[in-house]
C-alpha cells in the first residue's frame, strides 16, 4: 500500500436486516490504511420497500456528504450490492464512482427470495422484473472497476454462483457464512487491493 497515494473517498453499503455497524471491521480496516469511509443507514431494510427507494437514499447520502466534483469507490455487501447497481445505472451514479466492489450479492437472484412476500425480497428471486433490467445492461459497468467478491460456501445466496457477473473481475474467497464476508481478512486485503488498482481509462 502507498501512503502517500491520493484515494478516493469509499461509500458502505450494508444489506438485508443489517445497519452500518456490520461494516464496522472492514470501515476501521480501510481507515487504517488512509481511506476515507463513509456508511449509513438504509431505513427501513426489512425488505417491506422496493430496493429502488432504498438507491434513492445513497443518492441523496451522496449528493448530501461528498463534494459534486469528487469521485469516490463504491463497496455493497449483499443486498446493498443490487441497491448500488441501481444508483450505479438508473441514477447517474456510474458518473461519480471509479470502483465498484459487490460483495456476495445476488446478481442474478437468490432463492431465498421466495422466503417473505415483500416488495424488496421479491426483488431479488431470480428473473427478477429489477434485476432483468439491470442485467440487461450490465455491460455498462465495464466503465469502472467492477469487482465480486463472493464465496461458494454461500447459504444466503442460493446458488452462491448467482453473485457471479459476466463482466468484470471476479473474487472467490472460502468464506464459510455469509455474514463474515465484511470482517473475514482475506477478504478485507482483496478489498484494499481492489480500491488501490489503477482506474480504468475513460
Amino acid at each position: 500500500m502507498n501512503p502517500n497515494k491520493k484515494r478516493n473517498p469509499v461509500l458502505l453499503v450494508h444489506g438485508w436486516l443489517d445497519t452500518r455497524a456490520k461494516f464496522d471491521k472492514m470501515a476501521g480496516y480501510l481507515r487504517n490504511l488512509g481511506w476515507e469511509v463513509h456508511s449509513f443507514d438504509l431505513v427501513p431494510n426489512l425488505g417491506n420497500i422496493e430496493l429502488e427507494k432504498l438507491a434513492d437514499q445513497v443518492a441523496d447520502y451522496v449528493a448530501r456528504t461528498i463534494a459534486r466534483d469528487r469521485l469516490f469507490d463504491l463497496i455493497g455487501f449483499s443486498m446493498g450490492g443490487i441497491v448500488s447497481r441501481y444508483y450505479l445505472q438508473r441514477l447517474g451514479g456510474i458518473d461519480r464512482v471509479q470502483r465498484f466492489i459487490a460483495i456476495s450479492s445476488p446478481h442474478q437472484g437468490t432463492l431465498t427470495g421466495y422466503t417473505l412476500n415483500l416488495p424488496g425480497i421479491a426483488q431479488m428471486r431470480p428473473k427478477s422484473a429489477l434485476l432483468e433490467d439491470l442485467n440487461r445492461d450490465a455491460a455498462m459497468l465495464e466503465r469502472l472497476n467492477f469487482t465480486s467478491i463472493w464465496t461458494p460456501f454461500d447459504a444466503i445466496i442460493l446458488p452462491a454462483n448467482s453473485c457471479q457477473m459476466p463482466v468484470g473481475r471476479e473474487i472467490k474467497v472460502n468464506v464459510l457464512v455469509h455474514a463474515w464476508m465484511v470482517s473475514d481478512d482475506r477478504v478485507l486485503r482483496a478489498v484494499a487491493e481492489e480500491l488501490e488498482a489503477p482506474v480504468k481509462e475513460a
